[in-house]
Order: C-alpha cells, then sequence, then structure tokens
C-alpha cells in the first residue's frame, strides 16, 4: 500500500485537521502550511493526522518506509514551541478536552523539534531541545520489568556518575535512539525518511544516514504532522513540567510531499 500526498490537489481525505488556538491548516501552491498566528497565551496546534480523536485506531506497523519533504519558516533557533512528523501512539495531548482514552505507553518514531524551555533529556548525552530524530518505546516488556525502580533511580542518579552509570540501560529498556539535526536544516527544504523495521530503524535526510538503530518501536502507531506552542521538560534526572509560550510572530510548517509505503 502507498499513500501519497503532493498537495497538488483537495487535501487528501485520510488526514483529519486539527486548528486549535490561533492556527490554521491551509493547501497552498504544491504545499501544505500548517501555521500558527501570533499568540499572547493559550495553547496553539496546527496539524494532521491518518486517525480520529474518536477511535484513536492506528494502521501503521513495521515494515514500512515514510518519506516527508517540508521546510519550515524560520530556522530552528527563531522557532517556539514543537513541531515535526512521524509516528507516534498518542500517549498524551492538550488538543482535545473530555476526550476518553485508554492509558497509552509512549511509542513514537519521528522527525521531532523542541525549542527551549523544552527539555526532554531521553538520550543519554543527546541535548533535550533541537532537531532530531528519534524514537522511543516504553511499553515493551523490558521497560515494565524497569517500572519499579524508577524512584530509586531517579534518586541514584542526582549524582552524575551515578547517572552515567545507570542510565544507558535504562535508555536500552524503553527503546530509545536520538540524533541531534543542525536546527537550520528546518529553514531549508529537505526529505525527510524513516525505514521502520520490526527490529531495527533507519533515518535519512536527502538519502544521508542520520541514524541507525537496533530500537524500533513495536506499533501501532499513527502519522502525525505539526507545529504548536507548548513545551514539555522530561529529564531522567527528575526535572518534569510543560507549558505553552507566546508566539511573537507567525510560523509555519510547510509540507510538500508525504509519502507512506508498506513494504
Amino acid at each position: 500500500m502507498v499513500l501519497d500526498d503532493n498537495f497538488q490537489s483537495a487535501l487528501n481525505p485520510v488526514w483529519t485537521t486539527i486548528e486549535v488556538g490561533n492556527s490554521r491548516v491551509v493547501r497552498t501552491e504544491g504545499e501544505l502550511a500548517l501555521t500558527n498566528l501570533p499568540v499572547a497565551r493559550g495553547y496553539t496546534n496546527a496539524q494532521i493526522t491518518d486517525y480520529n480523536y474518536r477511535s484513536f485506531e492506528f494502521r501503521w506497523r513495521p515494515p514500512l518506509r515514510m518519506s516527508v519533504t517540508a521546510h519550515a519558516s524560520v530556522s530552528g533557533d527563531k522557532l517556539r514551541g514543537t513541531a515535526g512528523f512521524g509516528f507516534w501512539n498518542h500517549p498524551f495531548s492538550p488538543d482535545v478536552e473530555h476526550v476518553h482514552r485508554r492509558l497509552r505507553l509512549p511509542q513514537a518514531i519521528w522527525f521531532f523539534f523542541g525549542a527551549p524551555p523544552n527539555d526532554m533529556q531521553l538520550a543519554h548525552g543527546v541535548s533535550g531541545h533541537g532537531w532530531k530524530a528519534a524514537l522511543i518505546d516504553a511499553g515493551r516488556p523490558s521497560a515494565l520489568l524497569l517500572a519499579p525502580f524508577a524512584l530509586p533511580a531517579v534518586a541514584l542518579m542526582q549524582c552524575k556518575p551515578v547517572y552515567d552509570m545507570l542510565y544507558p540501560p535504562i535508555e536500552r529498556g524503553l527503546a530509545i535512539a536520538e540524533h541531534r539535526l543542525d536546527d537550520h536544516l528546518l529553514a531549508e527544504t529537505h526529505t525527510y525518511t524513516i525505514e521502520w523495521r520490526a527490529d531495527s530503524a533507519t533515518f535519512c535526510v536527502d538519502e544521508q544516514v542520520v541514524l541507525q538503530t537496533t530500537f524500533a518501536p513495536r506499533g501501532p502507531c499513527g502519522f502525525v504532522a505539526w507545529i504548536d506552542n507548548q513545551y514539555a521538560i522530561v529529564t531522567p534526572r527528575g526535572r518534569f513540567g510543560g507549558g505553552v509560550v507566546p508566539l511573537e510572530q507567525e510560523q509555519t510548517l510547510y509540507l510538500s510531499q508525504v509519502s507512506i509505503e508498506r513494504k
């Protein structure tokens, strides 16, 4: 099966469009523009998914290949909030209130951007903000076995040498892999590819490999592309938080091609 949309015609009917707050999703000449307009307070999100918020039925499992050609209106050092595209299982989101969902532990395989104060230090030695190729599967049996030790581990990892020793096995148990990309890539048009296999994954930018890993989420997951003004703080050493930031200028994520092919 190939799902391909180059946005030369009407918006693909498979997409569910989300416009929260001061945002809009608009088809322009050959592109889909996900735009956040300036906002002083409150949450804003322009997003497309290939699942809806009633069923949360996710269609994608490995093996598959995703290719997205995209760019942002400004480089990563000027973007605020988060943005990206790829696959996740939508474990949480402020998009829709009063929606009953079964609790899910996070699974994701995507290209993800987070601007400070976003600080998600999931991979040892990789910054908690910036433009990344990333994946996680927190629902694996190996991850669940670690759950009873979470609080003691957080306490022990306040000491950096202990953190350096304890966290890499935890990282492997959660199937975490990340690679930091140049934030300036966001302002340029590039083609981003994910080869998602049952036991491994490869991320490429313009056919150049940027991350290879023997980890991979099990799925199912849904496709998502978005840009918003929120941030999250999640660190192995016990810092947690989140919120939204004001936007002083318009910011847009442009998609000119999305292709998902089952292998």
